[in-house]
């Protein structure tokens, strides 16, 4: 098969869908892989790197559009890509269509055949979506405490504290991949931390596997309107799979909220757990709305480029290689994994919480 990289259009996005090292899994196997020129450099991989892997540089992005039979992505298409899209084209990135109802016209129109790696599932495990909630769990914590501090518009609150003063209060709203970072990462600077989550085995696990330092708190809206005036560092990392994020934080709960405080929404990409969540980008990351300073970036990975990039594809090539080996068709009748990956094809939405997500 033809497979093709693009370079990320996405503003500040310096992922890259496919390293050297995955480019030469591919061309192994037979496969012709075409590279954008200037792809891999944002993740630190040369041209030179691709061509001795055995993978072909093209000039532009049109002209690796047009080659190829699948593009590989990090990010989903941008308004600028859409004129690429064409009928029988696989596409296989991150897609997030329930927040993104001029893409997904955009998919259906132009016959593309889109697979989305969010919706990729194992059980009750996403398990190309975890790598990333990994890295931005962690990253929430980071950037909360720098938007903490007094510069960049916060409180002025030291995450962990000093002796004799009291370290923040971080809640993570959702236990999953995403929220149990966040809370690992949040107790090892010190902070006081109370993790959110409705599921009470999920809850015993988390008190068994992280100690009595962070508490697990049954979410409701009762829970989280008593805890939100003592919160100085607010995440949320709600995910319902393939579906829009649940709207838990109203703008009359955030107005309990101290001045200064911070609130992180890595469920801004299924559109934000917060009503007063829109999205914003890694070149103006923060707003603020009712004096609590919101950081609602999209592609939150993408600023940790190199290692988002090798743990993304590390993930996502052995289910490439299952597309480009059997084709589409038989690839999702043989792992029925890979098939709730199928979210658009033959000009209709396949997947159903997108279908519900948009009305249609």
């Amino acid at each position: 098969m033809k497979i093709g990289i693009p370079r990320e259009v996405k503003e500040k996005e310096n992922r890259v869908a496919s390293t050297p090292g995955s480019v030469r899994m591919m061309t192994t196997k037979g496969h012709t892989v075409y590279v954008e020129r200037g792809a891999g450099e944002g993740s630190g991989f040369s041209d030179n790197d691709y061509i001795a892997a055995g993978a072909s540089i093209l000039n532009n992005a049109s002209e690796v559009w047009a080659t190829a039979e699948m593009i590989i992505k990090v990010k989903e298409p941008q308004p600028s890509e859409f004129g690429f899209l064409r009928p029988g084209l696989i596409l296989f990135t991150y897609l997030h269509l329930a927040a993104e109802p001029d893409l997904t016209e955009a998919l259906m129109e132009s016959n593309t055949v889109a697979i989305a790696y969010e919706t990729v599932q194992v059980g009750n495990r996403l398990p190309l979506l975890e790598p990333m909630s990994e890295i931005a769990g962690r990253m929430s914590v980071i950037v909360g405490a720098n938007h903490l501090s007094k510069v960049t518009g916060g409180a002025g609150i030291l995450l962990g504290g000093v002796p004799g003063v009291a370290p923040a209060r971080v809640v993570v709203i959702g236990g999953g991949t995403a929220g149990v970072n966040a809370a690992r990462m949040a107790r090892g600077l010190g902070a006081d931390v109370s993790i959110l989550e409705v599921d009470a085995e999920k809850m015993r696990f988390l008190d068994i596997t992280l100690g009595s330092t962070i508490k697990t708190i049954f979410s409701n809206e009762q829970n989280l309107i008593e805890l939100l005036p003592h919160t100085d560092l607010l995440i949320g990392a709600v995910l319902l799979p393939g579906a829009r994020a649940p709207r838990l934080v109203r703008r009359d709960m955030l107005k309990l909220m101290r001045p200064g405080s911070v609130f992180v929404d890595i469920a801004i990409d299924q559109g934000g757990c917060a009503e007063t969540s829109r999205p914003t980008s890694h070149l103006k990351p923060t707003f603020i709305e009712e004096e609590v300073v919101h950081y609602c970036v999209t592609n939150m990975p993408g600023a940790y480029a190199r290692t988002a990039t090798q743990a993304l594809v590390n993930a996502t090539t052995p289910y490439a290689l299952k597309i480009a080996d059997l084709g589409w068709v038989a690839a999702i009748a043989q792992f029925p994994d890979l098939a709730k990956g199928l979210n658009v094809a033959d000009g209709a939405i396949i997947y159903a919480k997108v279908k519900e997500a948009l009305g249609k």
